[in-house]
C-alpha cells in the first residue's frame, strides 16, 4: 500500500505553509477524532481484552478502499507504521492484523489522505485512533489468578514439550527425559498439519502435493465441490490446548491460513464432563475435526479450556473461548456468524456464554443434553446421597421397590436395571449417573491429577483443595478457614413434601426422613473418601472392610444421632451472590437463537434428565417473559441400540434462521424464525412426531398435554418434590414459620397431631422453605 507522505518534511523542504496543505478542520468535521473512534475498531476482541500481541482492525474510509489513487490510509501502532498489513475488505472498509503490541495499553492511529494532484502533496482529510490493552497469550485477562499446581499435557498430544518460562511449575524435559526447565504457561509454538477425509469416513495425514487414492470429496454450503482436506492448527491459549480447523483444498506452501473454501461461518465446539481443574486437559479429536461442520465449509474451533471435563470455572472458560475466537478472526476474518454446539457441560456453556457475552462470542446456540448451568445442579444433586443412605440404611424395608425412590429424589428410578453397587435389580439416576460426584464437588481431600506430584514447589501441590468451590475460587472467594466458599444449603428444605401431600409416603415417614437428614459437613472437617472411591483394603476384590464401604460418603454427612434432629447445612451467601454477579448462574438473559436438543434417555437413567430444557425455558420466562428465541427438540432413543443425531438438521435450520437475521436485522430473533424453527419431537429414526407451539403444553402451564409431552414423560428433582419450582436455581430458600406453612395449606390435608407439630418445630427451628419468594442467595 502507498504510504502517506510526511507532510511536515515536504512543507519544510518546499517552503509551503501548512494551512495550504492541511484542509481546515472547520471545513472537515471530526478531522481529529478522540480515542476509540467508531471509524476504527478492533473486530477480533474487545479493545480492552486483546491478547497475544496482535489484533484484527477494521477502518471505515471516506474514499474508495479499492482505489488508492483517490485516498490512502496510514496505520500506526504506537507510532510505528503498519499500513502494509491492511487491504480492502469492501469499498469502504480496510482490514488488517496489527502486531508487536506492547503488554498493556497501546494506541492504534489511522490517517486518511486525499490526492491533491500530481504537483501537490496529499491532504490529510481525517484521522482517528483507538486505545487497546494487550495481555499475554497465556492469560489471564479478567478471570483472576491462575491455578497453581497445573499439569501441562501438550507433550501428550503431539505438540512437543512446553516452552520453559519459570523456575517453578511443570517440568520440561529433553529427548532423554531429563528436566531442562519449568513451565507455568504450558505454552508451545502453534503446530500446523493437514488432514484429509478418507472415502471410508476416517481421517488421515495429508502431505501437500500428494494425491491419495482414498481422498474424499465434499460439497460446501456454497455448492462448491472440493477435495476434503483440512488445515489443522493447534497450540496453547490461556494455558489450554486450542484447535482451529478449516477446509483447505489447496494448501499454501508455507502452511498459511487460506479462506478460499470457507463458507464464512464459524462453529465453536464446546465439550462437557466434570472436573476440578489443575490440568491443561485432553482434547477430543472428533470435536476438533468435527465432520458435520468441516465438510460444509465451516471453520471449527475448540479448546480444552472450554471442556468442563477439564475444569468448571465458567468465567475462565468464557475468557478462553473469547481468546480462541480472537485467534480465528485474526487469521481468517470476521465470520458471518458463529454457531456453537456441545453437549452436557458443553450445553451449559452455551447458555452461560450466550448470556454473559452474547454475540461477542456466539450468535446462535445448539445446546445438546443441556442444563441451565452447573452450580444450580449441585443444589439437588447434593441431596442424592443423604436420601439414598436414608432409603438404604434407615428404612430399607420401605424402599425395596426402587421405582418408588422417585418419590424422594424426583429423578427417574427403575426396578429392572441392574445395580452396580448391590448386584441386584433396581437402581435410580442418583446411583447410576451421579454417584461419586458429591465427593468430587464437595470434598477437598478427594481428587488427583496425574503428574501433579512432579510440580514444584511441592507446597502448591499439597495445598490443592479438590472441590468445585476451589476450582472456581476466583468466583466464590474463600471462607474463614481458607476453603473455597460453598453455595450448598438445605436449611428449611422439606424432603418428600409433595409425595407426603399426595399420599405416597406417610406423615410419619416424612417426619423421620427430615429429622434424620442433616446435610454435608464443613470442608474443614471432611475426611478422605474410602471404598469404592479411594483405595482401601479389599476395595478392588469385593472383600472391603465393612466400615470402609461408603458409596454414600456418609463419613462426611451430618446425620441425626437418633435422639435429636440433625442440623442442616448453611451455604455461603457471599458465594451465592458471587455466582450470580459473575454470571455463573443462568438467569434467562439470552437473546440469541437457541435450539435445545437431546436424545430422550430417561429409560437409561442418564444424568441428562429431560426436564432441564424446560428449566432453562422457565428461567427465560422469569427474566423478561419471553422464550421465543428458544426451541426444544427431543429425539427418542428407546428400543434402539443407537442414538439418532439431530444436530445436522439443527445446523441447517439454524443457518436459515441466521440468514433471515442478516437479511432482516430490524426484526426480532423470533420474527426471523424459519418454518422448521419450532418446538418438535422426533422418533428414533429422526422423523418428526409432532411440531408446533403447543407440542410441549402441560409442562410449564396447566393446559392439556401436547403431543410431545405425552410421548416423552418428564421427571423432577428432590427440590421440586420438596415444593420448589421446576426451574430450580434456589440456592437458599426464604423461610416461613411452620405455623405460616400450615395456615397456607402447604401440607395439604394433613393436620399434624400435637406430637407431630412439636417434631416439625424441632426439625425446622428456623422455619421451612417458602418457594413463593425469591432466592435469598440472589443479590
Amino acid at each position: 500500500m502507498k504510504h502517506i507522505i510526511d507532510l511536515a518534511a515536504v512543507t519544510k523542504a518546499c517552503g509551503i505553509l501548512l494551512p495550504v496543505i492541511f484542509l481546515s478542520a472547520a471545513l472537515i468535521p471530526n478531522l481529529q477524532a478522540g480515542a476509540n473512534d467508531a471509524r476504527i475498531k478492533v473486530v477480533s476482541s474487545a479493545p480492552d481484552r486483546v491478547s497475544g500481541g496482535d489484533a484484527r482492525i477494521e477502518i471505515r474510509t471516506l474514499g474508495n478502499a479499492f482505489n488508492q489513487n483517490t485516498s490512502s490510509i496510514t496505520v500506526e501502532v504506537n507510532g510505528v507504521d503498519q499500513s502494509h498489513k491492511f487491504k480492502a475488505l469492501d469499498k469502504s472498509t480496510l482490514s488488517g492484523v496489527v502486531d508487536n503490541l506492547d503488554l498493556g495499553p497501546n494506541t492504534i492511529t489511522f490517517y486518511e489522505s486525499r490526492s491533491m494532484g500530481k504537483k501537490r502533496p496529499p491532504a490529510l482529510i481525517r484521522s482517528g485512533s483507538i486505545e487497546v490493552v494487550n495481555y499475554p497469550v497465556t492469560g489471564p485477562i479478567f478471570s483472576g489468578e491462575h491455578q497453581k499446581a497445573f499439569v501441562c499435557t501438550v507433550q501428550n498430544h503431539g505438540l512437543g514439550q512446553p516452552i520453559p518460562d519459570a523456575d517453578e511449575g511443570w517440568p520440561v524435559r529433553d529427548e532423554l527425559n531429563a528436566v531442562i526447565g519449568r513451565s507455568l504457561g504450558c505454552q508451545v509454538e502453534p503446530l500446523v498439519v493437514y488432514m484429509y477425509r478418507t472415502t471410508t469416513g476416517g481421517w488421515a495425514d495429508f502431505t501437500p502435493g500428494d494425491e491419495p487414492l482414498d481422498l474424499a470429496m465434499t460439497t460446501t454450503l456454497d455448492g462448491k465441490e472440493v477435495p476434503y482436506i483440512v488445515r489443522w492448527e493447534r497450540g496453547s491459549i490461556n494455558r489450554f490446548i486450542y484447535s482451529i480447523a478449516m477446509l483447505d483444498s489447496n494448501p499454501a506452501p508455507d502452511g498459511a491460513p487460506r479462506a478460499d473454501d470457507w463458507n464464512g461461518r464459524l462453529l465453536y465446539h464446546f465439550q462437557g464432563g466434570v472436573a476440578i481443574g489443575h490440568t491443561q486437559g485432553s482434547p477430543s479429536t472428533s470435536r476438533m475435526l468435527y465432520d458435520n461442520a468441516l465438510k460444509l465449509g465451516y471453520g471449527v474451533i475448540y479448546s480444552t479450556g472450554t471442556k468442563t471435563g477439564t475444569h468448571y470455572d465458567l468465567e475462565l472458560g468464557g475468557e478462553t473461548a473469547l481468546m480462541t475466537k480472537e485467534r480465528f478472526v485474526e487469521q481468517y476474518g470476521v465470520p458471518f456468524y458463529t454457531v456453537s454446539v456441545g453437549g452436557s457441560g458443553g450445553g451449559i456453556q452455551q447458555y452461560i456464554y450466550g448470556q454473559n457475552y452474547g454475540t461477542r462470542l456466539i450468535d446462535a446456540a445448539i445446546a445438546q443434553y443441556s442444563y441451565p448451568d452447573m452450580v444450580t445442579q449441585t443444589i439437588h444433586i447434593g441431596d442424592c446421597e443423604p436420601l439414598e443412605f436414608y432409603m438404604d440404611a434407615v428404612n430399607p424395608a420401605g424402599w425395596t421397590t426402587w421405582s418408588n425412590r422417585s418419590w424422594l429424589i424426583g429423578l427417574n428410578a427403575s426396578d429392572d436395571i441392574p445395580n452396580p453397587f448391590t448386584g441386584g435389580l433396581g437402581t435410580d439416576e442418583c446411583v447410576e449417573s451421579w454417584r461419586g460426584l458429591s465427593p468430587l464437588v464437595l470434598n477437598p481431600n478427594y481428587g488427583y491429577e496425574s503428574g501433579i506430584e512432579t510440580i514444584t514447589p511441592i507446597s502448591d501441590v499439597l495445598s490443592v483443595q479438590w472441590t468445585h468451590w476451589e476450582d472456581a475460587v476466583n468466583i466464590y472467594g474463600r471462607d474463614a478457614n481458607g476453603f473455597g466458599r460453598s453455595t450448598w444449603d438445605n436449611v428449611g428444605v422439606q424432603y418428600g413434601l409433595q409425595s407426603m401431600v399426595e399420599g405416597k409416603i406417610s406423615p410419619e415417614e416424612f417426619l423421620v426422613l427430615n429429622a434424620f437428614i442433616g446435610g454435608w459437613a464443613d470442608q474443614s472437617v471432611m475426611m478422605q473418601e474410602t471404598c469404592p472411591f479411594f483405595p482401601s483394603p479389599g476395595c478392588f476384590n469385593g472383600t472391603s472392610v465393612p466400615d470402609e464401604w461408603d458409596p454414600w460418603s456418609v463419613r462426611n454427612m451430618i446425620l441425626s444421632d437418633g435422639f435429636t434432629p440433625a442440623p442442616r447445612t448453611e451455604g455461603s451467601i457471599e458465594a451465592m451472590n458471587a455466582a450470580y454477579e459473575k454470571g455463573h448462574v443462568f438467569v434467562g438473559n439470552i437473546d440469541i437463537p437457541v435450539i435445545d436438543w437431546r436424545n430422550y434417555l430417561e429409560q437409561e437413567l442418564d444424568m441428562h434428565n429431560t426436564h432441564q430444557s424446560f428449566a432453562s425455558r422457565q428461567r427465560m420466562r422469569n427474566y423478561d417473559g419471553d422464550d421465543s428465541n428458544q426451541i426444544i427438540w427431543f429425539t427418542d432413543a428407546r428400543g434402539v441400540s443407537g442414538r439418532f443425531d439431530q444436530t445436522p438438521e439443527a445446523l441447517a435450520v439454524m443457518d436459515e434462521w441466521m440468514k433471515n437475521i442478516r437479511q432482516h436485522p430490524n426484526r426480532s430473533v423470533a420474527k426471523n424464525k424459519p418454518a422448521l424453527a419450532v418446538d418438535r419431537c422426533f422418533d428414533s429414526f429422526g422423523d418428526a412426531i409432532a411440531s408446533g407451539d403447543d407440542v410441549w403444553n402441560g409442562i410449564l402451564d396447566d393446559r392439556p398435554e401436547g403431543a410431545c409431552t405425552q410421548a416423552f414423560p418428564l421427571y423432577s428433582t428432590s427440590r421440586i418434590v420438596a415444593g420448589g419450582p421446576i426451574e430450580g436455581g434456589i440456592f437458599k430458600c426464604a423461610l416461613q414459620s411452620v405455623d405460616a406453612a400450615l395456615a397456607k395449606g402447604v401440607y395439604g390435608a394433613w393436620q399434624p397431631t400435637p406430637e407431630q407439630y412439636f417434631m416439625l418445630q424441632a426439625i425446622f427451628p428456623q422455619g421451612v422453605c417458602d418457594y413463593s419468594l425469591p432466592d435469598v442467595g440472589k443479590p
